[in-house]
């Protein structure tokens, strides 16, 4: 009998290490996620959780992987980092001067880049934590779930010890997820962190579902064929890729060339993979945190906006999950094409003289792909925005789920993506790994 490829994981001493390290820094991020807020009212957090606080904070809860239902101190998880990143991301193509730096020297672009997404993370974590309390404190109905919070005279001490322990909380999350990177498994810090604190909420999703006594076997066998439906439709769309003719000139052999090579440009349907539903998830919450900051304005007409806002991007309107689709869809074509102009195939095919047929070499190859690609990544636009915003078409298509279509799929929709594009990511990283350790014939994908 033939033995598993796996044994390898585990007899190749430095993907052993690797593989050890992550998971005890996930683990540490686990037992951080259950460190509470100093002073934080439990009673009145699940107060809200248990009342019709709004799906905006289940899907808060979600996104930092159960630590907003205990209002801990990684209750923002990764994401004001992440929100830092669309911003300088979205602003390099519309300063000429930041798109130059960025093409000049890539290598000290990322750097800069990494620099200032960092430094912008920190205001970006504290504007979230006074928005993301004063959010919650407008469902406690008269109980704050911070005794003492504010800024008036005597509490400003108070406050700002809570403001500084949230935002260390991200830092700290950030920092964990650097580990990763660098001593664990490579450049999937960030990504794992998300990925454990989604997978964490399985359990908690999996009783709600179990707790219904009259629907159980309905919702567990409806899960079952409606999560691995997803599941092979995820891989199969993120596996598809348009093989783009090239031809290779030929080696000298003496005083004679050979014959050119015939080869191939792969371009995938979904480039971007997860990275886009990270975005658009980051974007939404943030327009509810920023109203929540004028829900209690004495002027009427900005405390109607206010409301209006929240209401808006709660997590339950048509507007929140059409925007959800538009912003998916969007973000799908910006950061693909993000990533393949920083790859510039029309001048690398030129410096090696290879060529398209019947394309000319350099920025006319350059523009022959972008149409390619653009075509191939529509579809992967459309299929990441039905997944993002299954929950809602599935209420929409058997209306006496009600909120249970959230839960079935254990993580929703968008998790689930998240969760597959980060498990196949580290099944390649790892893949590669063992071909460096010489374990060609291993994990292959049939």
């Amino acid at each position: 009998m033939k033995r598993t490829p796996l044994r390898y994981l585990w007899s190749a001493p430095d993907i052993r290490r690797k593989l050890l390290v992550t998971l005890g820094i996930l683990m540490i991020y686990r037992f951080a996620a259950h460190v509470p807020v100093p002073g934080v009212d439990r009673a009145a957090i699940q107060q809200i959780f248990s009342s019709s606080g709004g799906t905006l904070f289940s899907l808060l809860d979600l996104l930092s992987g159960g630590t907003v239902s205990n209002f801990s101190v990684l209750a923002m998880g990764v994401y004001p980092f992440i929100t830092a990143q669309i911003i300088l991301q979205l602003l390099v193509p519309i300063i000429p001067a930041l798109q130059k730096k960025m093409e000049e020297d890539p290598r000290e672009g990322r750097k800069w880049m990494e620099k200032w997404t960092l430094l912008l993370a920190v205001p970006m974590a504290a504007l979230q934590a006074v928005g993301q309390i004063n959010l919650f404190s407008q469902f406690t109905g008269g109980a704050p779930i911070l005794p003492g919070f504010g800024f008036s005279p005597g509490s400003y001490i108070y406050s700002l010890s809570v403001i500084l322990s949230m935002t260390a909380g991200t830092l700290f999350a950030i920092w964990l997820g650097e580990l990763i990177s660098e001593f664990g498994i490579r450049n999937q810090g960030l990504s794992l962190i998300i990925f454990a604190g989604i997978v964490s909420r399985i359990p908690a999703n999996f009783g709600r579902l179990m707790a219904d006594e009259q629907h159980r076997w309905f919702f567990l066998v409806f899960t079952i064929i409606i999560t691995t439906l997803t599941i092979f439709a995820i891989v199969f769309v993120q596996q598809g890729r348009r093989n783009v003719p090239v031809m290779y000139p030929g080696r000298r052999v003496g005083n004679r060339m050979s014959m050119p090579v015939k080869g191939t440009l792969p371009l995938m349907v979904n480039m971007a993979g997860m990275i886009p539903l990270i975005f658009a998830q980051s974007l939404l919450t943030f327009p509810a945190i920023i109203a929540s900051f004028f829900a209690q304005s004495q002027t009427e007409w900005v405390r109607n906006v206010a409301t209006t806002v929240q209401s808006m991007f709660g997590g339950t309107s048509d507007f929140y999950w059409i925007t959800y689709f538009l912003l998916v869809v969007a973000f799908t074509f910006f950061y693909t094409n993000v990533l393949f102009q920083q790859q510039n195939y029309g001048e690398n095919l030129k410096r090696v003289g290879a060529q398209i047929p019947g394309v000319s070499r350099g920025a006319p190859t350059q523009r022959y792909l972008n149409r390619v690609l653009s075509r191939i990544t529509l579809p992967g636009a459309l299929f990441l925005g039905t997944i993002a915003i299954l929950p809602y078409l599935l209420s929409l298509l058997i209306p006496s789920l009600g909120k249970q279509s959230e839960s079935l799929l254990l993580v929703s929709s968008a998790g689930l993506l998240i969760v597959v594009g980060v498990v196949r990511d580290t099944f390649f990283n790892i893949q590669a790994e063992l071909k460096l350790h010489g374990y060609d014939d291993v994990m292959l994908i049939r």
